[in-house]
């Protein structure tokens, strides 16, 4: 193999697992909410089944994918929540593709009259796959085949596994959380290297500012401010913004890219627009980048759609105190 098209094959390799260490981020963070914490699993009194998909960058060539499908359950004989969470995000022309599926459980402690404590944990399989066959090499591009073809060294996909923790302290209007992911640190080299997923934090909280009315145990009228700080390696992100639900639509705007708490400052403005029943929520979100990306990415669009159902007894719902987070 010629040593500059061994070199281009190194370099593809490398910058494919280094985009990999970073984990995908979904704009509507509340609407995937066992992916931003497992200490949601059965934070509402339903049973709740949510789909959710990300598609950033659709201007760029190759594919920018996550896609997230969870169910999750409370349980009030115990106090506890579980669910079960999978996603998969792929990346790139040669879809470089990550899946992670796993198991999730929190249990609610009650402190005083007004807080609670909402522990949590994860459990997950951690699978890395790429297709290198789809990448493109020089004999690909070279004009009458004159460059010998490649054929591509071989490796193995990757899979381990991994666990995270994190903790919710709540009461009526106010909630702050902090999840830490991949404390297992699984490995992410397609060689055999000593490579692995960075440890990633998430800070996030929020308030409810308005709370107005009542129909079937919810409100009516919600205005909430929220904000979550993630960081994973070297990079840091941070988003805050408002969201306002007036029974039946929900409406959100959000800023990504504050100064010094993030990597790439004045990242994106992120809109959403949703619908809201007791039973179906449904939820559109695109990112407006302002970076100097603006003229290159076309933003990112995100779609989530929620489905709750519920067999509690009066006397059960009773015993359940909600997180009073957004849906969206």
């Amino acid at each position: 193999m010629p040593i500059r098209i061994k070199h281009i094959l190194v370099v593809l390799i490398l910058v494919s697992i280094r985009s990999n260490g970073q984990n995908p981020t979904f704009s509507q963070f509340y609407a995937n909410s066992l992916y931003l914490s497992p200490s949601f699993a059965g934070s509402t009194e339903d049973f709740r089944f949510a789909i959710n998909y990300r598609n950033q960058w659709p201007a760029l060539p190759g594919v920018f994918h996550t896609y997230s499908i969870s169910f999750d359950r409370y349980m009030p004989n115990f106090s506890s929540g579980i669910g079960v969470l999978a996603t998969y995000d792929v990346a790139g022309s040669g879809d470089l593709s990550t899946t992670n599926i796993g198991i999730l459980y929190s249990y609610d402690f009650r402190i005083t009259n007004d807080w609670h404590i909402r522990p949590g944990v994860q459990f997950k399989f951690h699978y890395l796959g790429l297709n290198i066959y789809k990448l493109i090499f020089n004999s690909s591009l070279s004009p009458g085949g004159v460059t010998p073809p490649i054929i591509p060294p071989p490796f193995e996909s990757v899979a381990d596994f991994d666990f995270t923790t994190s903790a919710i302290a709540y009461n009526d209007k106010i909630y702050v959380g902090l999840t830490l992911d991949h404390l297992l640190r699984p490995k992410q080299s397609f060689y055999g290297d000593e490579s692995f997923v960075p440890i990633k934090v998430n800070v996030f909280g929020g308030a409810q500012l308005i709370a107005r009315g009542r129909l079937r145990r919810k409100f009516d009228e919600v205005l909430t401010v929220a904000a979550n700080f993630q960081m994973q390696s070297s990079f840091y992100q941070s988003d805050i913004g408002l969201y306002y639900y007036r029974n039946p639509l929900m409406f959100g705007m959000w800023y990504r890219g504050i100064p010094l708490v993030t990597s790439q400052a004045g990242d994106a403005i992120i809109g959403l627009i949703g619908y809201r029943t007791d039973d179906l929520q449904i939820g559109y979100s695109y990112d407006f980048t302002i970076s100097n990306l603006i003229t290159t990415t076309a933003g990112a669009h995100e779609i989530s759609i929620i489905y709750k159902f519920t067999t509690l007894t009066p006397g059960q719902r009773g015993k359940f105190r909600a997180i009073p987070c957004p849906d969206f």
